[in-house]
């Protein structure tokens, strides 16, 4: 089994769970001020990436994916409750059965070939497409539950690969394998990195948002346009 995968599985829960009774019982206050919360640490985590690497080049990488993460928060603030729900079924339906699927039959329909080597060379094929199609299926049923015909929801699914790739390549750029792989070792981020599975070598607060950052982010351009 994976190092850490039932720290993070339990980790998952928890969090789901907390998102759960702050969008069904409080009128999503308590999921907003949680992701604000989440996108703070995440930003923290970002310009820790600047210790490693200093040059104008990265600074403007990193003011990129900062300014994904402000107006995805911002998005999340002005959302109601049936569209964060939503993009959090587009999204991380997306996430789960690209992991679940590719971990499940990683190479069984393409043995040789991964389809973003130089980016993530862990994606596999059968996890990104079993993963786009397990999100447009779900999100077209809950757009159906909801009677919502908004269908810029059904675009969650690759703009959450899209978003996840954005950070592959900016962590690529900095020689970074985890988004918290310097900040753990930090005095005093320890435990607050160990709330989302995050031990040395798992992730981060930005691992788990990304792609939610960046499909809040088009969404927002998108409702602007």
């Amino acid at each position: 089994m994976h190092r850490n995968f039932i720290v993070r599985f339990w980790c998952s829960i928890l969090l789901l769970f907390i998102a759960g009774i702050g969008l069904l019982f409080f009128h999503s206050i308590p999921f907003k001020i949680f992701y604000c919360l989440t996108s703070f640490v995440a930003s923290i985590e970002l310009f820790s990436f600047f210790f490693k690497k200093k040059s104008f080049f990265h600074f403007i990488l990193l003011a990129l994916e900062l300014i994904l993460l402000i107006l995805g928060t911002i998005f999340i603030i002005q959302s109601n409750n049936t569209t964060i729900i939503l993009l959090l079924i587009g999204v991380c339906s997306y996430d789960i059965f690209a992991y679940l699927f590719g971990r499940g039959i990683d190479g069984y329909f393409f043995p040789y070939s991964h389809p973003f080597p130089h980016i993530s060379k862990n994606k596999t094929w059968e996890g990104t497409i079993m993963g786009l199609i397990s999100s447009f299926t779900i999100i077209n049923l809950s757009l159906l539950i909801t009677h919502n015909y908004s269908f810029i929801f059904l675009l969650a699914g690759p703009f959450a690969l899209i978003g996840d790739l954005s950070e592959s390549l900016l962590k690529r750029y900095f020689s970074i394998k985890d988004s918290n792989e310097i900040i753990i070792k930090k005095p005093g981020f320890a435990f607050i990195e160990l709330l989302v599975g995050g031990k040395e070598g798992h992730g981060g607060y930005l691992d788990r948002i990304d792609s939610i950052a960046f499909t809040a982010t088009i969404f927002l351009i998108l409702s602007i346009l």
